[in-house]
């Protein structure tokens, strides 16, 4: 199967051309750049004329609820909002029932990951008793950790200090990825009582980002940034929400050569959610845009602004965490925590790059090619000759507004809704397949494992 996209701007390793992307059999065989019509016979011709062609997004940071939560979500589903939305690899999370803290429920998870209309992977839980158990992992499979340190997950709270060392300890061996939530659960438990003992037994939510509080934050992240750097052990922090905890890193380059660039051994999150709202956005959205670690101000989004801006944030995922509605009722403490963001999220750091706070090439390094350097995924994240036809074309200036009838997530809803974008999802590729053409996902459409490639030998 033969496929020339023609016509296009193609942004790619700090470049902006127009040119065409020949693919064959799912791989890209040829990048061109030209304005001419290539030459050749192809099955399918893609005329991106007017469009941006971009390497598909990598999200490294969803939670698509399966197994055991798929009243709310599903792979599948979630699957097609993601293909809706340009992303054509998601990394999914551990908390699901049961919990992704075994090797045999690891190797369920990519069972049911087949189904997936994406690329997939999956994160192992670490808990406080399963550190002998990394080095059983396939790190070819497997992008690597998911700890929580300070969130209310059952027993993969990872509160102990002994475990929390050990547990560094051996990712470092292994060379292994740590990606860590950082809140400092006693903190988080004090503020929560004070505020119960004032204003009742549900706090309003607006009270959610003084009780999950900018300090908690803070403390918890230095403990793993410390741990980090006394273990040599790579490390990943997820969903930075504060200006405070910016100070931790120290960044990378904004905009990679052509032969791609190393990140740091600690490097930062930025999720989506942070990036557009603010504590003042609480009374028109309410528990909608309940999340852990809670939206804070309007200066620590400025703060994360720049950062994606200037390097010392390394990617930008969307922690999509979908909830019924009738989940996200009440306040701070029985609404849940989390919000649907895969389908949008592209469409709206592409609302940036026209606000000016970031360049294309910049969202491209943020969202496709840093994911695929830090966890060494195998040819992917990248619009070059060899690697997987991973691609998301996307039009702009043309305006269109979210509605529920747009919405592909099981939940049914979205904080966007009602937002105009200025972007649009024109096609969405995956392993050079047409996942999304621009109306619906393809139902026989469906992703690949991804692969990682292993460069840290085991001790």
């Amino acid at each position: 199967m033969k496929i020339i996209i023609s016509g296009g701007t193609i942004v790619n390793e700090g470049k902006t051309f127009q040119g065409s992307v020949a693919i064959a059999d799912g791989i890209i065989s040829e990048v061109l750049e030209s304005t001419d019509t290539p030459r050749g016979i192809y099955d399918t011709v893609v005329d991106a004329t007017g469009c941006l062609v971009l390497p598909g997004v990598i999200d490294t940071h969803v939670h698509f609820r399966e197994p055991g939560l798929t009243h709310k979500a599903d792979i599948e589903s979630e699957s097609r909002a993601a293909a809706a939305g340009g992303v054509t690899t998601v990394f999914d999370m551990p908390n699901t029932i049961p919990q992704t803290t075994t090797i045999e429920e690891l190797n369920n998870k990519f069972a049911l990951g087949r189904k997936c209309h994406v690329n997939y992977s999956f994160f192992y839980g670490a808990t406080n008793n399963n550190t002998d158990t990394l080095s059983l992992l396939d790190r070819n499979r497997t992008p690597g950790v998911k700890l929580f340190m300070g969130s209310s997950t059952g027993n993969m709270l990872v509160d102990n200090n002994e475990s929390l060392d050990r547990l560094f300890a051996e990712a470092a061996r292994l060379g292994l990825v740590v990606m860590v939530h950082c809140e400092d659960s006693d903190i988080i438990a004090s503020n929560m009582q004070k505020a119960i003992s004032i204003h009742g037994d549900d706090p309003d939510v607006a009270l959610h980002p003084l009780i999950r509080s900018a300090e908690a934050c803070l403390t918890s992240t230095k403990r793993a940034v410390a741990l980090a750097r006394k273990h040599h052990t790579r490390l990943h922090v997820a969903h930075i929400s504060t200006a405070a905890e910016l100070s931790l890193f120290e960044g990378s380059a904004p905009i990679p050569d052509i032969a791609g660039t190393t990140l740091p051994d600690i490097t930062a999150e930025a999720v989506v959610s942070h990036l557009l709202f603010t504590d003042a956005d609480y009374p028109s959205l309410g528990t909608k845009i309940k999340c852990n670690p809670a939206i804070k101000t309007i200066s620590d989004r400025q703060a994360l602004r720049q950062a994606i801006a200037s390097g010392r944030i390394s990617t930008i995922a969307t922690d999509h965490a979908p909830h019924l509605p009738s989940e996200k009722q009440g306040g701070c403490k029985r609404a849940a925590s989390g919000m649907p963001m895969v389908q949008f999220s592209l469409t709206a750091m592409l609302g940036l790059v026209d606000q000016h706070i970031i360049t294309t090439e910049r969202l491209v390094e943020l969202m496709s090619h840093a994911p695929a350097r830090l966890f060494g995924i195998d040819r992917r994240g990248f619009i070059r000759s060899g690697y997987h036809a991973d691609i998301a074309i996307v039009r702009p200036n043309c305006p269109w507004t979210i509605s529920k009838g747009c919405i592909l997530s099981k939940c049914g809803w979205s904080p966007l809704e009602g937002v105009t974008m200025n972007w649009r999802v024109e096609k969405t590729l995956v392993g050079g397949k047409i996942a999304y053409d621009g109306i619906s996902v393809a139902d026989d459409c469906h992703g690949e494992e991804v692969k990682f490639k292993v460069s840290t030998p085991v001790h």
